[in-house]
């Protein structure tokens, strides 16, 4: 992907003209997603590369929708850090562990995917190079007689090529997580518990006003993480919040306080907003993407939840969904993102 980098919060949507609207589209192009007009120069209709009309809007929905985004129809930093991951092939680019600028993108998932396939990676296929990427190609490199210097060059991928056409299949990171279920027994107490409240610190969100007065999104949030860890507390389980009152981190900084902590689960409240009143109901997200890769756990603990929301509040069931936002693949174990309601609609408030 060119590296017409679009500047951080400029969010592009339909009707805007740029030179990144043409990357964009150009992005899309080359994933099959868009067709190029430089390839149909018969049917005389002439689209402005660098206008975002109708057409690619209905391309970024459905490419937000693949990818498991939110389908907005806008081109933010999450959806463009997507388009730019989904562009690299494996073998385009020198695949290495980067200490404090990991590499992410397709090329990484589908090197995950075939040392999974060989039963040396056991992690979630997410695009992300992370240790556990870099141990397991190391593996791989000893076993097979090749330099094991974590680095994915061409000899690595000559003899991945030569390997993969001749052995697939199987999920090695369901099997561990069942297997870790199986382990800890049915207990609650004593399980380590990340409760994540969303907004805080400068971010209020949005701020309606309830039956005492104003209430943002961040009072709300702040306030069911509160009573969570007041009850999970009681019944023996080592509860902690992912933040103080006074800042609102980002999902990144979010999902390595959970991994420094060594939690068994983090569950991430958030409340959603509509621009009229009658959007309503609770949802639940847990990890999966396009690769197909799942966190079993995560699904199903986000089914449960629901349930229990939706049958405890009478609340719309908008159901459970994969998700590969930032919270959901950066946590090194199973985290399930609640939307709690939306506080535009005065029935879910």
């Amino acid at each position: 992907m060119p590296s017409q980098r679009r500047e951080d919060g400029d969010a592009l949507r339909c009707g805007d003209r740029s030179a990144a609207v043409a990357e964009i589209r150009a992005a899309l192009a080359a994933l099959g997603m868009l067709e190029n007009p430089d390839d149909d120069l018969t049917t005389g209709r002439h689209v402005a590369a660098d206008m975002f009309d109708a057409e690619l809007d209905r391309a970024v929905r459905a490419f937000q929708q693949h990818r498991g985004l939110l389908v907005d129809g806008i081109v933010g930093e999450a959806t463009y850090r997507a388009l730019k991951e989904a562009s690299y092939r494996l073998g385009a680019r020198t695949l290495y562990h980067q200490f404090g600028a990991p590499l992410y993108g397709d090329d990484v998932a589908t090197l995950q995917a075939r040392l999974q396939d060989l039963g040396f990676y056991t992690g979630l296929v997410d695009g992300y190079f992370g240790l556990q990427t870099h141990n397991a190609l190391m593996s791989y490199q000893r076993e097979y007689g090749l330099a094991s210097d974590g680095i994915c060059g061409p000899e690595t991928l000559r003899s991945l090529y030569f390997l993969s056409s001749r052995v697939s299949g199987g999920s090695p990171h369901a099997i561990r997580e069942e297997e870790l279920v199986r382990r800890s027994g049915p207990k609650l107490s004593g399980k380590r518990i990340i409760i994540d409240p969303g907004r805080g610190g400068a971010d209020h969100g949005l701020i309606t006003q309830g039956p005492a007065g104003p209430i943002s999104e961040a009072d709300v949030l702040w306030d069911l993480a509160s009573r969570l860890e007041g009850r999970m507390s009681a019944i023996g389980m080592e509860t902690f919040l992912s933040r103080p009152a006074n800042r609102s981190p980002s999902d990144a900084e979010r999902a390595a306080t959970a991994n420094a902590v060594g939690a068994d689960l983090m569950i991430s409240l958030r409340c959603e907003t509509q621009s009229g009143p009658s959007a309503n109901g609770v949802a639940s997200f847990h990890f999966g993407n396009s690769h197909g890769s799942v966190s079993t756990i995560g699904r199903n603990l986000a089914d449960f939840i629901q349930r229990e929301v939706v049958a405890r509040t009478g609340l719309r069931d908008c159901r459970t969904h994969g998700r590969t936002w930032d919270l959901l693949r950066l946590t090194r174990m199973p985290t399930v993102q609640v939307d709690v309601g939306y506080i535009t609609n005065p029935r879910d408030r």
